[in-house]
């Protein structure tokens, strides 16, 4: 499925695609992983949002984000699962 990264910024989250479910991914700025996360069709933009500083559920020191579409939810939601479990990025909460 296609991939997209771009500056972790409000203008730039903006021009990600919302057509499908995603998994994404926000980097910091020595490329390391940091917070992986997934939404449903027409949430992503809004969902990665959440993490931007002074959102909902702010990632700090996240400099860039990569989405994957995917063709269903419970497809984002494995993905998600097996990146955290691979990965452990330090901003996922243990247990969720």
């Amino acid at each position: 499925m296609p991939t997209k990264t771009v500056k972790f910024k409000k203008e730039n989250i903006d021009t990600l695609p919302n057509n499908k479910p995603i998994v994404y991914k926000i980097f910091n700025k020595n490329e390391e992983n940091i917070y992986t996360g997934h939404s449903k069709k027409g949430q992503g933009q809004d969902r990665i949002k959440d993490h931007l500083p002074g959102g909902q559920d702010p990632v700090p020191a996240g400099v860039k984000v990569r989405i994957e579409q995917k063709q269903s939810v419970a497809e984002a939601q494995k993905s998600e699962s097996t990146i955290i479990k691979r990965s452990q990025p330090k901003h996922n909460k243990i247990g969720k």
